[in-house]
């Protein structure tokens, strides 16, 4: 990166950082004390990526999604997923129109740019697929027509992970098209105190009001993009996902996929942390999110899926274990 470049992404830098600020603010006027997951949210956006949010229920996963979306000025869709979900109510539908003697495509909810996938986990594998080439490409093929989706474009699912009566395990080619898998966490004492008066959340989602706009994330988009990686950091993330393919512990590395999400989700968590250049720590903050869920550990419990503590593990040992740049 020259000089030139430097200097004129310092200037980009500096305006996108109050504008990141803003949109935490914002989200922070409805989820109290998460600061750092609030982050790793926007982190998702910003480099184009989609989150599955799972923890226990009642934690506040549709109320952060819901008070992401309501800060940005775009199109939002939630769609509740249900076990006799089809494919074409996400997607839509043609629909014959019998004056005119043609079919007439009628949108489903996946075109909005914030789309709340709620509760992912409880429709089946078919009807989860439909979300696959929305996810991957940001379009969508029905009947033969390919259909373009609106920028930004972003899926925010949510799954509770103790719930399996009812529900379907999320198959790895759409984990994989997940960039983060995140987790909230139980509120501290004084953030509980403020959940408990304030009772529903519902009206301070409602007082909401858009602290960017579409156009304003297309431009953090880009600047995220242009966030310096140098090649010793490069050649990090690449050591840090060649690792999950050798370990053994591990039955399933990750793909390319996922060494490109590594690289771009840093250079995001670089631009949200105020900076125009990608650090070995920076990565090793995102190889949890963006490695854990695609990975398939080596169960010691004797089933064929490994937990997410056991995956988290793995991770870690691969991080202490590879030798961070200078």
């Amino acid at each position: 990166m020259n000089e030139s470049t430097l200097s004129s992404t310092n200037i980009d830098i500096d305006h996108a950082q109050q504008q990141i600020l803003q949109l935490i603010h914002n989200i922070e006027l409805v989820m109290y004390g998460k600061r750092e997951v609030i982050k790793l949210c926007i982190v998702g956006l910003l480099a184009r990526g989609h989150l599955l949010i799972e923890d226990i229920p009642g934690i506040g996963k549709t109320t952060l999604a819901q008070a992401l979306a309501r800060s940005i000025d775009c199109s939002f869709n939630r769609i509740q997923f249900t076990s006799d979900m089809l494919p074409s109510d996400i997607v839509g539908v043609s629909i014959l129109m019998p004056k005119i003697q043609q079919f007439e495509f009628r949108a489903g909810p996946i075109f909005s740019s914030i789309v709340l996938a709620d509760e992912i986990n409880r429709t089946p594998p078919k009807t989860q697929s439909a979300l696959l080439e929305a996810m991957s490409e940001a379009h969508v093929t029905v009947d033969g027509t390919t259909r373009p989706l609106p920028a930004p474009f972003m899926v925010l699912a949510t799954q509770n992970p103790i719930e399996y009566e009812g529900t379907y395990t999320l198959p790895e080619a759409q984990l994989d098209r997940f960039l983060l898998h995140i987790s909230i966490g139980y509120p501290s004492d004084e953030d509980e105190l403020r959940i408990m008066r304030r009772r529903n959340p519902q009206h301070a989602l409602d007082s909401l009001t858009p602290a960017l706009t579409g156009e304003d994330i297309l431009d953090l988009q880009n600047i995220s993009d242009q966030v310096h990686v140098d090649d010793s950091v490069a050649r990090y993330i690449l050591a840090i996902v060649k690792a999950t393919r050798e370990h053994p512990g591990i039955r399933l590395g990750g793909s390319p996929r996922a060494s490109m999400g590594l690289y771009e989700a840093s250079q995001a968590y670089a631009l949200v942390s105020g900076r125009n250049y990608v650090t070995p720590g920076d990565v090793k903050v995102m190889a949890q999110p963006v490695m854990a869920h695609r990975i398939i550990a080596k169960s010691h419990g004797g089933n064929r899926v490994s937990s997410v503590h056991e995956r988290e593990v793995v991770i870690q040992e691969i991080l202490e274990a590879v030798s961070v740049p200078l």
